[in-house]
């Protein structure tokens, strides 16, 4: 079954992925009904999505989560998860009625449904502005203990620090560097901050960098 790339253009238009802020199954799912590269000129959005997702081919089966997010990317009629059924509620209200005959009453009711709706709004938590970030931790050598370089990069807290998938990334002479997905909350976390934390474990970091970064 072949991939809508149309709606997935569009999906991911806003989203580093099928389904939450790491790789997981639904990318999975949806990346092997693809048949070959998209067109980048057509569907930029996929084209970088389906490039990030075929580098951890080698980790498909041990991404979390489940392919069920990813059926409504595929060709088939069939339903959309729940997840995507419910529409914005702004776009539920209706402002205006539908009678033609205007009254007084009809005026009222109208004046109502637009207060009840500025109030709605008013009264919204504002969402926090959010990035997806890819991030690489350089080690010293090849003797150097990735495993517990990655465990003191993860052992670090930070009010709107998440962190997310990683793997190993050969560089050279025997040499790997950790390349780990993070997602941050732009107003809680300066990477220049985080940075300087990672870089206090000088037993084992060389250097870090930010390689990519995607608002969500």
């Amino acid at each position: 079954m072949s991939a809508d790339l149309a709606k997935l253009e569009s999906h991911l238009a806003t989203r580093s992925y099928v389904e939450g802020y790491v790789p997981s199954q639904a990318d999975v799912h949806v990346f092997k009904a693809i048949s070959s590269a998209p067109d980048a000129t057509a569907f930029p959005n996929v084209t970088r999505w389906y490039n990030h997702i075929k580098s951890y081919t080698s980790e498909f089966d041990s991404l979390p989560g489940s392919s069920t997010a990813g059926e409504a990317f595929l060709g088939s009629a069939a339903a959309a998860p729940a997840a995507e059924k419910k529409e914005d509620d702004d776009e539920d209200i209706d402002l205006f009625g539908s009678d033609d005959e205007v009254d007084e009453e009809a005026e009222r009711i109208k004046a109502e449904r637009v207060a009840a709706y500025q109030a709605k709004k008013a009264n919204k938590p504002k969402v926090a502005a959010k990035s997806v970030v890819t991030f690489d931790v350089k080690p010293w050598d090849d003797e150097t203990d990735m495993e517990a370089l990655e465990k003191a990069v993860r052992s670090i807290e930070m009010p709107g620090l998440v962190w997310g998938a990683s793997k190993l990334v050969p560089i050279g002479y025997g040499i790997r560097k950790l390349q780990i997905t993070i997602v941050v909350e732009d107003d809680l976390v300066s990477l220049e901050d985080l940075q300087e934390k990672v870089a206090e474990f000088d037993d084992y970091v060389q250097s870090s960098d930010v390689v990519a970064m995607q608002k969500l």
